[in-house]
């Protein structure tokens, strides 16, 4: 075996578990934007999705405050927004004029979907037993929304420390799961 020993610091970057997403969050006149790549789904149907969210991030607060969020899913067209939201704090500003991302009303949650992402999942908080200890939010996705037009999505998969990976070709093999 060729095999040495990993880092257990460096374990996530083995396991990320999907497309990296561009969180969207708004309790009154604020908004804002994140990064985000920690998240599974949970349930089928209805659709629910978990997610960690650091209590220190300034989406934190907006989602505690409104229980609603949308996760926008978008491809390696907007890798440079990706690290640009994952890199800054709104706080300190506007992230989606520094992203060059538009926001587009969404049909029932307050926060806003992106325009240029292929996939927007408006959602509401369901649970948040595990956000004391672990930051862990459970959602609900109550509405889902994307661009047929975009045959092969090319999404982001975040492997740390800047580095990322595109989704490739699709391959088909029998299934017996609905």
């Amino acid at each position: 075996m060729a095999r040495t020993a990993c880092a257990l610091g460096r374990v996530y970057q083995l396991l990320e578990p999907g497309p990296v997403v561009l969180v969207t969050t708004a309790a009154g006149a604020r908004r804002n934007v994140m990064t985000l790549s920690w998240h599974l789904m949970m349930e089928f149907e209805p659709p629910t999705v978990g997610f960690v969210l650091s209590e220190d991030s300034f989406s934190f607060g907006l989602l505690m405050k409104s229980r609603e969020c949308v996760i926008n899913i978008p491809t390696r067209a907007q890798a440079r927004a990706v690290v640009v939201c994952g890199n800054r704090s709104g706080r300190d500003g506007d992230k989606f004029s520094a992203a060059g991302l538009t926001p587009v009303g969404a049909r029932q949650v307050g926060a806003p979907l992106i325009e240029q992402c292929y996939a927007s999942l408006e959602c509401r908080v369901t649970d948040v037993r595990g956000v004391r200890r672990y930051n862990f939010f459970v959602v609900e996705v109550v509405r889902a929304w994307v661009d047929r037009a975009v045959r092969a999505p090319r999404t982001l998969h975040h492997r740390g420390w800047g580095r990322f990976m595109v989704a490739g070709p699709e391959i088909r093999l029998r299934s017996r799961m609905r």
